[in-house]
């Protein structure tokens, strides 16, 4: 069997940090990763983005050295993704700053409304209302996170956290803030705004669940496989007839749902800067698709039918 040799050089000085001698043909990058990191202990595999080109794409872990387009002697060039943290740790931290937050403002600590409102209770029951409905959304968010998500990729860049974190907790304070307040105002259209609006935050709320159970039943556990999402028995599913992302069509209408519901400028604020967000997720995730799949389903859109 006929060994290789890589050499691994930096992207952008073209200096050689590595030489590995008599590399396994159905060796895997993410192999030639852990082999990397005898010499270079502080370049863990995680941090390590491994590629043909120096301004190319990263290679895939699971990607044998044999079927690249290298010869014995293969040459990678190696850049530094920077500290990595994993997407549980981000996600958890992401949604349990909100959850607790909100409350803060629900409950009047001290210090936020005045000392005559400390500890006091809305009189509205639509604020009451807003912070179950806003308590479920983040308490579904952290479950899934630890029983039902499964993340093609296991980390993400430290300073991430830093940046989500600021987004999810500064709007969760601006909203309670406002909705939450001694002087808020319910909605203009009172309690049949409200119903309805609760009724399309709860429908949308289990379609969200309903699409992230049936894209973790596709992925089995520990396996990278892609497959076309496709409609199953649960109604809520059959969105996929159209689109190619309605986990995030769902999480749209709940947030909808909720600003409707509480007629709160900082509520539609934080649902348009999701939903421009979310957009540019799944116009991503539909290219992908179609880039990878040539049967894919030609009527689907990424996230609005027939529009967008």
């Amino acid at each position: 069997m006929k060994h290789y040799e890589v050499e691994i050089l930096d992207a952008k000085t073209r200096e050689k940090l590595c030489f590995l001698d008599k590399v396994e043909p159905h060796a895997t990058i993410a192999e030639i990763k852990n082999l990397f990191t005898k010499s270079h202990p502080q370049w863990y595999p995680a941090r390590q983005s491994l590629r043909l080109d120096p301004k190319g794409k990263s290679l895939k872990d699971e990607d044998v050295l044999q079927k690249l387009p290298v010869g014995t002697t293969a040459t990678l060039y190696f850049r530094d993704l920077g500290a990595q943290i994993s997407w549980v740790t981000v996600f958890l931290t992401e949604y349990t700053g909100p959850l607790f937050i909100y409350l803060l403002f629900y409950f009047r600590v001290p210090f936020i409304y005045g000392h005559k409102y400390d500890f006091t209770s809305s009189r509205h029951t639509v604020v009451h209302l807003a912070c179950i409905c806003h308590s479920f959304h983040y308490v579904k968010r952290l479950l899934e996170t630890l029983f039902v998500h499964r993340f093609s990729h296991g980390t993400m860049p430290l300073r991430n956290i830093f940046k989500n974190c600021t987004y999810y907790w500064g709007f969760a304070a601006w909203m309670a803030y406002y909705i939450n307040h001694p002087l808020y105002t319910p909605p203009t259209y009172g309690a049949q705004q409200v119903k309805l609006a609760l009724a399309i935050f709860v429908i949308c709320q289990l379609g969200n669940f309903s699409i992230h159970m049936a894209l973790r039943d596709l992925r089995p556990a520990g396996s990278k496989t892609r497959k076309i999402p496709y409609p199953t028995k649960n109604p809520f599913t059959w969105l996929f007839l159209l689109v190619s992302c309605p986990n995030y069509t769902y999480e749209m209408g709940s947030w909808i749902g909720f600003a409707i519901m509480t007629q709160c400028l900082p509520v539609a604020l934080f649902s348009l800067a999701g939903f421009i967000q979310m957009t540019i997720w799944a116009k991503g995730k539909h290219r992908s698709y179609l880039k990878e799949f040539r049967d894919y389903p030609p009527l689907r859109m990424p996230i609005i039918p027939f529009l967008l």
